[in-house]
Parts: structure tokens; sequence; C-alpha cells
């Protein structure tokens, strides 16, 4: 409840974006579907910019139009993928071979970013 409230109360000053860092991460897996349909649904109706932060990949697919994959200290953009996925979204998406597709190439994205702040780490 305390989200919905932070997620209405930025609302209501009706700001042109909203930054959201990690809202749904410390929900259990149902709440967090159900809040991430809610967001998509307001998205629809007040077309906000929202920067949404998260390490969930599966939460960036169904949230996102863009994904930066970031890289280590210092935090800078590694890489931009446009999600094409059709709108609106839900859970059903996560079915399909596109879904998929644009999974692998995030996940490939990320775990490149970790290799090289591991090897910077060791030397």
């Amino acid at each position: 409840m305390k989200q919905r409230v932070s997620i209405a109360r930025s609302l209501a000053n009706d700001p042109k974006v909203m930054l959201l860092d990690e809202p749904f991460a410390a929900l259990d897996a149902m709440t967090r579907q159900v809040l991430q349909e809610q967001l998509v649904r307001i998205y629809e109706k007040h077309r906000k910019t929202i920067v949404f932060i998260t390490h969930s990949i599966d939460e960036a697919l169904l949230l996102s139009s863009r994904i930066m994959v970031m890289t280590a200290r210092p935090g800078r953009i590694a890489q931009e993928i446009v999600n094409d996925l059709p709108h609106p979204r839900n859970a059903d998406v996560q079915l399909s071979n596109r879904y998929m597709e644009l999974k692998r190439t995030i996940w490939d994205s990320v775990q490149a970013e970790v290799m090289k702040s591991m090897e910077v780490e060791t030397g």
C-alpha cells in the first residue's frame, strides 16, 4: 500500500517526469505483478515520462519502452535497447519469442558489464 500511495502522491503534483528507483523491490511476486500492471495502466492514461530503475530484466521488459544497461562505477550507459513488445503489456507477453530474444540481449549485455567490472577489480 505504501508504494501505491507514493506513486499517487507523485502523480498528484502532475510532474512531467517521474523517477521510480526500485519501487517494487521489497514486494512479494504477486503484489509486484499487480502493481506493475497498475503502473502500465497509469502510464497509458497519463502518458508521463517515467524513469524506472530496476535490477529485474523481466520488470524492465514489462514496463519500459527503452532499456539502458549501465556500466559499473562510474555508472554510464553501456547499451540502449528499444523495447518493441506490443502494448498494453501484461504477464502473457513473457511467453512470446520476441520477449525471450530481448531478454537474452539484455542478459548478455549485463553479463558483459559484470565481467568487465570483475576484471577491473581483480586487476
